[in-house]
């Protein structure tokens, strides 16, 4: 057997191996007591933007796509998209921010939304529908900049 076989049979089997080694997942179905609703005024519109284009990475609970099944893909997702998304925002303990942090969260959605550093570029790739539109934009940060 040629040592390039030898290699890729190799590789074979620990792409095999790591689909059984999988994170855990971010998967909530309630609005806990800390859910950003239950302290600041959310209109339907914003809630319905917020849980299209931020909630997968900014909240407890995430729509996971199919390729999320897929190790490697599925670890990359985990550990760069959502848990360092909740690591800086997460809606679902907005609540239980003390104001001063909250206050400066808000100002950093205006900041971030207007200057299209969200939602993320590698999210919206795959997830067409979580593009913000010119409109959904403006009504996020009109929001948030009420609230700050």
């Amino acid at each position: 057997m040629s040592r390039t076989k030898k290699i890729l049979i190799a590789l074979l089997v620990v792409l095999i191996v790591i689909q059984f080694i999988r994170p855990t997942r971010n998967i909530s179905n309630l609005d806990g007591p800390n859910e950003i609703s239950k302290k600041y005024t959310v209109p339907t519109e914003v809630q319905s933007i917020l849980k299209q284009s931020c909630y997968d990475c900014h909240s407890n609970n995430t729509n996971y796509p199919w390729y999320a099944n897929v190790q490697p893909v599925g670890w990359w997702i985990q550990y760069t998209h959502i848990n360092d998304g909740k690591k800086h925002l997460n809606f679902s303990e907005y609540a239980s921010y003390p104001e001063k942090r909250a206050k400066r969260k808000f100002e950093e959605i205006v900041d971030e939304v207007k200057e299209g550093g969200m939602p993320l570029g590698t999210y919206t790739f795959m997830h067409h529908e979580a593009v913000l539109t010119p409109e959904q934009s403006k009504a996020l940060t009109d929001w948030a900049e009420s609230l700050k």
